[in-house]
């Protein structure tokens, strides 16, 4: 008996159950079920389902010794559970179990199957050798109040151009700004996409939705921004991850993608001797694709100014590089206000070095001009005013 039981249950980790999500409620449309072996083998030849691009077959084929002997085991039309972390989180009608390639796999995902990868390397230790497709239902909430509160705003505003923009925000910096505003412009609603990694790599989904949101609330129009969270699954990789954001962004509502020129998947590439861009790919589509400059602080200027409108060389350019501004704020440093908002700064520090200051409303007072009441203060406030102290005009 306990073997049998074993036997109807397949187990699946976060990343998987969020992947199963994303189909289930129609955020990858055409695409609604697992595929069998014959639609999942055409799919990753055509790059297309149901005359749509969609980057290769959706497929589950969870990697484990138990995972595998129930594969092995099931008939079909059985039902099998889908557990995630002790819970059971789903049921899948069994249609087909079907071996799989997985090195053949990770080059349809990733264009590579190089262990130094790193999105290889992580799908290496969850992928499998045999792959079981049918209808499934899986509970996961979080996706579902994404796609009720985008349908909601959309509703209550009577948005007729809805723009996407899919962010990282790691952190947000005075080129998202620029870019958002830009698209304000002309828009009725602009949804955030916020990516949340299945990894601990850079500033924590908390923390970059806190300096977000708190820049929507104070520096742009009421009602005309919506924050979301997106979870950024393994499919979400390389050069397919223009097509899938793009499936996301119409199946969303929105009928305008928002990208820069660094997103990627954007680019040339070669389909039977022919040179295209996955724009040609992505043009069966009915959803347009704005692509936008990069934009640098220029020294001689003086302001944020595009690349292909600034006179002036490189050698006079502030990049907005994530990585390097990250390299200042893990180290304790504010990033200086062309960079970053100083109040989005603060937010992030202050999350990142709680309780940082000994005597933190001893300091604030003796160096900061006041009004001459004593009232408590937070960190966020302290490194503001710091900003201040630092952008004060010299004695010279």
């Amino acid at each position: 008996m306990t073997s049998s039981k074993r036997n109807k249950t397949l187990y699946i980790d976060t990343e998987a159950l969020s992947t199963l999500a994303l189909v289930q409620e129609g955020l990858l449309a055409p695409v609604t079920r697992l595929m069998g072996r014959r639609e999942a083998e055409e799919v990753d030849r055509s790059h297309q389902y149901q005359g749509l691009p969609f980057p290769f077959s959706f497929i589950l084929a969870p990697k484990g010794r138990r995972n595998e002997e129930t594969l092995k085991s099931l008939q079909p039309g059985e039902e099998v559970k889908l557990v995630c972390e002790g819970q059971q989180v789903g049921e899948l009608t069994v249609e087909e179990v079907f071996p799989i390639d997985p090195q053949e796999r990770l080059i349809h995902i990733y264009g590579s199957a190089d262990p130094a990868h790193p999105g290889v390397k992580n799908t290496m230790v969850r992928l499998g050798n045999l792959a079981v497709s049918g209808p499934y239902r899986v509970e996961y909430p979080l996706i579902r109040d994404t796609v009720n509160r985008i349908r909601q705003m959309i509703n209550r505003t009577g948005a007729r151009r809805v723009s996407a923009m899919m962010l990282a925000a790691n952190p947000l910096n005075r080129a998202h700004e620029r870019i958002i505003r830009q698209t304000l412009t002309y828009a009725d609603l602009v949804i955030l996409f916020l990516r949340k990694p299945f990894t601990n790599e850079g500033l924590r989904y908390d923390i970059r939705h806190n300096a977000l949101q708190l820049f929507i609330d104070n520096f742009l129009p009421r009602n005309k921004v919506l924050v979301v969270p997106f979870e950024n699954t393994y499919i979400f990789a390389g050069y397919n991850e223009l097509v899938l954001d793009a499936l996301v962004a119409k199946n969303c509502g929105c009928n305008e993608l928002v990208i820069g020129k660094n997103h990627a998947g954007l680019g040339l590439y070669y389909d039977q001797n022919r040179l295209n861009t996955i724009f040609d790919t992505l043009s069966d589509l009915d959803l347009k694709i704005t692509t936008v400059d990069e934009y640098v602080y220029c020294d001689t200027c003086r302001t944020l100014v595009s690349t292909r409108t600034c006179p002036h060389g490189q050698h006079h350019h502030i990049h907005y590089h994530s990585e390097s501004i990250m390299t200042l704020i893990q180290n304790g440093i504010l990033p200086p206000p062309i960079l970053v908002r100083k109040e989005l700064s603060a937010s992030i520090l202050a999350s990142l070095f709680p309780n940082r200051f000994g005597n933190l409303q001893e300091t604030y007072y003796s160096l900061m001009p006041s009004s001459g009441l004593l009232e408590p203060k937070t960190d966020e406030q302290f490194y503001v005013k710091l900003m201040e102290l630092y952008q004060t005009s010299s004695l010279t």
